[in-house]
């Protein structure tokens, strides 16, 4: 795969302004993916914007990334990527229902890690279509964080349905239970630069067919991430799958269960009658 290699991170106000110009649907989407990534070389890590997103997300101030962070490095590449007349479906028509952090080593704050983004793994879903994008971070030769986010492209199915039999939270217990303000869509939106107007006020979020605002689920997942803070250790694998938006203003309940290699964790109504999100965290090795 070709790596086409930027100075520096694209603005996301253009790619934004883009993205809502060619917001009507190509008639069934493309069948290939770009065949080439985004790559800078040294991203510049502003230290108090770490400070700001870890403030926002629930992290302790430590001397290495959230280890959600390096998805904002990414973003803009992402973005690049997705907006491009080549890419097979419209940005505003993508929904993030999947991620996968694989964090080798903490990225110390000071460092300056080579981002590569790209496309891969355009399949059937029983809802549409789904991709994956990949961001990779770098220090000197090693590979040291790779993100893997599902995207679904809603549409005419053909893929397997997920197997919904068993819970594998049924034995987990309630550890936190979260107030969210009305305002978190802002504020994540003001650290992360996803300005999704679903996430940003209630207004926008009806006028593009929803009851109302929700909470990023990039958030979703960092905060819960953040529960487990001081626990993790430098190396671990997180899994999390986004089931049902959460509404804001609204209150939500965490739910864990420890387990030998990790935890399994939940974001639910208080409920539980509704689940946000399911969260697998595995300890490495190295870690």
């Amino acid at each position: 795969m070709e790596t086409r290699e930027v100075d520096s991170l694209p603005s996301l106000a253009p790619l934004y302004a883009k993205a809502a110009a060619g917001a009507i649907p190509l008639p069934g989407g493309g069948d290939e993916l770009p065949d080439h990534a985004y790559a800078i070389d040294a991203a510049e890590i502003n230290v108090e914007h770490v400070a700001d997103y870890a403030h926002v997300c629930g992290f302790a101030l430590r001397d290495t990334l959230p280890p959600t962070y390096p998805h904002l490095l990414g973003f803009p590449l992402a973005m690049k990527l997705m907006t491009e007349r080549a890419f097979p479906f419209r940005l505003l028509g993508l929904v993030h229902v999947a991620n996968r952090v694989e964090q080798r080593m903490a990225i110390p704050v000071g460092k300056r890690p080579r981002i590569r983004v790209w496309a891969e793994n355009l399949r059937p879903h029983h809802k549409g279509r789904q991709l994956e994008l990949v961001t990779e971070a770098s220090v000197g030769t090693d590979v040291v964080w790779l993100e893997h986010s599902t995207y679904l492209r809603p549409g005419k199915g053909s893929g397997e349905r997920p197997d919904r039999t068993g819970d594998r939270l049924a034995d987990a217990e309630q550890a936190a239970i979260w107030n969210v303000p009305g305002g978190i869509g802002r504020r994540y939106a003001a650290v992360s630069g996803d300005r999704n107007p679903i996430h940003l006020h209630s207004l926008s979020a009806r006028a593009l067919g929803f009851p109302g605002a929700i909470a990023h689920g990039m958030w979703t997942y960092a905060r819960a991430i953040a529960w487990l803070d001081g626990r993790l250790g430098r190396a671990h694998t997180s899994e999390v799958e986004f089931r049902a938006p959460l509404r804001i203003p609204g209150r939500a309940r965490l739910i864990a269960a420890e387990q030998a290699e990790g935890w399994e964790l939940g974001l639910e109504s208080p409920d539980g009658e509704h689940r946000h999100l399911e969260l697998s965290v595995r300890r490495s090795e190295s870690g």
